[in-house]
């Protein structure tokens, strides 16, 4: 995440909708906790990566196998406030 931290999610997550807002992400998502100004550029720099397994049969055929996919991206994000919530 650029941060030092990383987030590893099982499924796809959930779609984002205008009606979520702001709100945390459900099931997979990351809370930067400081800014970003001290970093080099002002920016976190992270990569995204997705793996894909794809298990595949041939009908009749009685072939099999398995592919596996995986691609990266790398990403900047800038963080310029962060705000404290006291409970």
């Amino acid at each position: 995440m650029g941060d030092g931290s990383s987030v590893t999610c099982t499924g796809p997550g959930t779609p984002y909708t205008a009606g979520r807002g702001m709100s945390p992400s459900p099931d997979c998502g990351h809370l930067y906790r400081t800014t970003s100004a001290g970093q080099p550029g002002g920016v976190y720099k992270g990569t995204a990566t997705s793996t894909w397994s794809v298990d595949w049969a041939v009908t009749g055929g009685g072939r099999t196998g398995q592919l596996t996919e995986v691609r990266q991206s790398p990403f900047t994000v800038s963080v310029g406030e962060v705000q404290v919530v006291g409970q």
